[in-house]
């Protein structure tokens, strides 16, 4: 108690009555102290809102924490579901594959939380709460040691001053004695603060030397993150694969290559069926591709496409809707059929004035399509040139159908206003359209199996030539490329045809997304162009 006072006394002296202080911390000393409360606060902060990072219970193990984690109660509704929708449905497939990989991602993120706690919050929360703590409390038992010293000192001084000046006082001697034990409190206290001043001087050096080390946590920190996000990377990728073979995309709107790829087809589905159906019911029909179809009809034989349904056998007697289906797909098509790539070189061979030479350039261009292009391209002209063979019927000749289908065959990559591309880009394009439907032999002159998925029932009719007759001698540049057989996939399924009946005296096979056990085959003619046809 009687230390307790002389020390609020000798406190009181420093602050009001101007009296000596010993200061016993450097200058450098002296800063790092300033520095310690702020690195103190601040660490404390940080190691508050990483804990608040985490999603999992502080201090568990690996294996508990990760059953507590939201990602892994999402990946348990995603397999409950896909167990519940099983592998019928394709989304239950998903479910389950996507399920399991969120799991991957809950057991990395559990990992990864108990190696963000053993490494960076554990020596932030020691470094925080005991290490500078410990120094701040020693620097406050040493301001006590010091204020101990000074208060000794006064004491001392002030007795020795008194005995000093009345050497020869009655009590002289108890004074002397006095002054002996105060100056023996005065160097007890003085030794205390000097061995506790060398103590807080080694710890505030100490931790001086290690601020590199203490900032090496927040490197941790990203370097722990960066690894945790490229194992997290690398589980999604090694499952997105899978993932994407078992995806299935509209055929709509999706580009050739990839519909081909992931079908593993030749023909594109929708232009493979519509032009099977408009093969059996749609050639005679009058103004094909020209009429509007409905639209509420022409909506759900699109979605029926899409899922590749085989029930398609209601859609035989709207050829206009069917016909609509067929623009649609080749409109929607992310990049055109004729390639945005060969546009410039379409319309500069167009624009030849010799006949047979432009001929001969619009041949060339053809022959630079990509292969799966000029494969479809190929096939969708074989049908035209048939369907123009009905012209005397269906009113569609090969200028009728150049103007309604060009347009959906050849676009410019940055098109104006829809009267700008009517004016400019269609006209050149349906000139060379025209062009190639009559003179498709000549441009093509391999026959062509419609049926070559094997899919469908080729209708019971006998095969018709190309519109193009008599025989030419015009010669081709040189081939860049050559088409594959049109094969047949063997993969068939087993299906009964339906039988529809156009008139009292003839029947035809539907061309329904089936494979009939006989498919009868209908290979257009190759006939050269004459000469005078161009």
């Amino acid at each position: 108690m009687k230390k307790q006072f002389n020390r609020m006394k000798q406190l009181a002296n420093q602050t009001v009555g101007r009296a000596e202080k010993t200061e016993v911390l450097s200058d450098d000393l002296l800063m790092i102290e300033r520095r310690l409360e702020n690195v103190r606060f601040v660490s404390h902060n940080v190691h508050k809102k990483m804990v608040m990072c985490l999603q999992g219970n502080v201090g568990s193990d690996v294996d508990k924490r990760h059953k507590k984690l939201p990602v892994t109660a999402l990946s348990q509704s995603m397999l409950d579901g896909g167990s519940q929708l099983g592998d019928e449905s394709l989304i239950g497939k998903m479910m389950e594959v996507c399920g399991e990989a969120e799991n991957k991602l809950a057991l990395e993120q559990s990992q990864h939380e108990v190696q963000l706690e053993r490494d960076i919050l554990e020596p932030l929360n020691q470094l925080a709460e005991v290490d500078i703590p410990n120094i701040l409390k020693q620097r406050k038992h040493l301001a006590k040691l010091v204020l101990d010293f000074d208060s000794a000192k006064a004491r001392y001084w002030s007795n020795d001053q008194v005995t000093k000046a009345f050497p020869t006082a009655a009590n002289a001697q108890a004074m002397a004695a006095k002054v002996d034990t105060l100056k023996e409190e005065m160097d007890e206290a003085q030794n205390k603060m000097e061995i506790c001043k060398d103590q807080v001087a080694a710890d505030m050096y100490n931790f001086s030397s290690k601020e590199g080390e203490y900032a090496c946590y927040y490197v941790l920190l990203l370097e722990a993150q960066a690894e945790y996000h490229r194992r997290a990377l690398a589980s999604i990728e090694s499952v997105l694969p899978t993932i994407q073979s078992q995806q299935e995309k509209p055929a709509f709107g999706t580009a050739l290559e990839e519909h081909l790829k992931r079908t593993s087809r030749e023909i594109a589905l929708p232009m493979e069926a519509c032009i099977m159906m408009l093969l059996e019911t749609g050639m005679q029909e009058e103004g094909l591709f020209r009429i509007a179809a409905g639209a509420s009809k022409l909506k759900k034989l699109k979605a029926a496409l899409d899922c590749s349904t085989s029930q398609l056998e209601e859609f035989y007697s709207d050829p206009h809707a069917v016909a609509g289906a067929l623009k649609s797909y080749l409109r929607e098509l992310p990049e055109p059929l004729m390639t945005y790539q060969l546009y410039e070189e379409w319309i500069q061979a167009s624009n030849i004035s010799d006949p047979d030479k432009r001929l001969q350039a619009l041949w060339v261009v053809c022959d630079m399509l990509p292969k799966a292009n000029k494969t479809n391209f190929r096939y969708l002209v074989k049908f035209l040139a048939k369907l123009a063979l009905e012209s005397d019927v269906n009113k569609m000749t090969a200028s009728n159908i150049a103007i309604v289908l060009g347009p959906n065959l050849l676009w410019a990559k940055t098109e104006g206003s829809l009267a700008e591309m009517a004016a400019t880009t269609s006209v050149h394009v349906v000139s060379i359209i025209e062009l190639i439907i009559n003179h498709a032999s000549w441009f093509f002159p391999e026959d062509v199996d419609f049926n070559v998925s094997g899919m469908f029932a080729m209708p019971g009719c006998p095969g018709t030539p190309d519109s193009e007759a008599g025989t030419i001698d015009r010669r081709r540049p040189g081939s860049q490329g050559s088409l594959d057989s049109d094969t047949p996939r063997k993969d068939r399924y087993k299906s009964h045809p339906r039988v529809y009946r156009h008139d009292s005296n003839s029947t035809v096979v539907s061309a329904s997304y089936v494979v009939a056990s006989e498919s009868v085959t209908v290979k257009a003619d190759s006939l050269r162009p004459e000469l005078g046809a161009v």
